[in-house]
């Protein structure tokens, strides 16, 4: 799952990308809002970490425009703006969530996984698939009840797959581009890497 985190501080941006990249997400990282619209045209991002104090154009601003052009793509904010009137504004300005810095990388995961799920109209933490659950908090898998033991690069293959089929059982529309698979397919799915899917292949016999 790819995660857009836009944040001008070189210690606190490496810090996330790392401690997102070991929980099994993909993270580009971006200094400006003017490279961030560029990343969003280019990829399709799951969600967007986003710092309020940017160079040249604030990082509400730069939320604001996203909205108001249409750009649903859920954005967490992270930022050292604690006051209860900054909060408002980010959440009033189109944020999903509102997270001040300093932060507890495990708690920053936490409220990644759990906008993510709210997005995918899940209440449930769990991801299920038949027989196969998958914990996206401790990243173990079981199937038909038995721990299945998966290597980190299984891992990461298996959640995005897992991800598209719970949506797909919630809301019956594509995840990518939002078409309602119930009248047609969109031709979205046979674009995923098909490593993804030998490793459900696996899993599921």
């Amino acid at each position: 799952m790819r995660l857009l985190l836009v944040e001008d501080d070189n210690m606190i941006g490496e810090a996330v990308r790392t401690g997102l990249r070991q929980e099994g997400f993909t993270v580009d990282w971006v200094r400006e809002a003017e490279a961030g619209d560029v990343a969003l045209r280019t990829e399709p991002y799951s969600l967007v970490l986003l710092d309020l104090g940017l160079p040249r154009k604030s990082g509400l601003d730069w939320l604001r425009e996203l909205r108001r052009r249409g750009d649903a793509t859920p954005v967490l904010v992270v930022t050292a703006r604690d006051a209860v009137a900054d909060r408002i504004a980010g959440l009033d300005g189109g944020a999903d969530d509102y997270l001040v810095k300093p932060f507890d990388l495990e708690e920053l995961a936490a409220r990644v996984r759990a906008v993510l799920r709210r997005r995918a109209g899940r209440a449930e933490p769990l991801l299920q698939y038949g027989d196969l659950t998958l914990d996206p908090a401790t990243r173990q898998a079981t199937f038909n009840g038995q721990p299945v033991t998966l290597s980190a690069r299984e891992y990461a293959l298996l959640a995005l797959p897992m991800q598209t089929f719970c949506k797909l059982d919630c809301k019956g529309l594509c995840p990518t581009c939002g078409t309602d698979l119930n009248a047609g397919d969109c031709g979205c799915l046979a674009d995923e890497d098909d490593d993804r899917f030998d490793v459900l292949k696996r899993l599921l016999g």
